[in-house]
């Protein structure tokens, strides 16, 4: 019974998006931290994880999601520095950019709590 509930497709995900939205506020933070470095390069979850992750929802298989690699973080190909210093941090999408991530955070951390009130009370019989 509790291994079915881990084990289920939506549990799975969710758990994988907040390694990624955890490591993602890392990299903001990072970002943050070097805004006036230069030729900082701007890092971020590194695109492949979203890719594999959209192919395993879209196969709907909880084995090939739990198979997927822990998100690594990787430089922003897509982030261009604006000045002559090099850096491509720019302040106002890493501020925009963590607001983001941290509603993603606070919804998944939800659904993970969601999950374990249904253990809860399936074990004690009350919520």
């Amino acid at each position: 019974m509790i291994q079915t509930l881990f084990n289920q497709s939506n549990y799975v995900v969710t758990k994988k998006l907040l390694d990624a939205t955890v490591l993602r506020h890392q990299a903001i933070a990072g970002n943050l931290a070097n805004v006036e470095t230069p030729n900082y390069k701007r890092i971020d979850v590194a695109p492949s994880f979203q890719a594999e992750l959209f192919n395993a929802v879209k196969a709907n298989d909880p084995g090939q999601i739990a198979n997927i690699p822990v998100p690594t973080l990787s430089v922003d190909p897509t982030a261009v520095a604006s000045n002559r210093d090099g850096n491509s941090v720019n302040l106002e999408q890493e501020m925009l950019a963590m607001n983001e991530n941290s509603l993603a955070h606070t919804l998944e951390a939800q659904l993970i709590t969601g999950s374990m009130l249904k253990l809860r009370m399936a074990i004690t019989g009350r919520s």
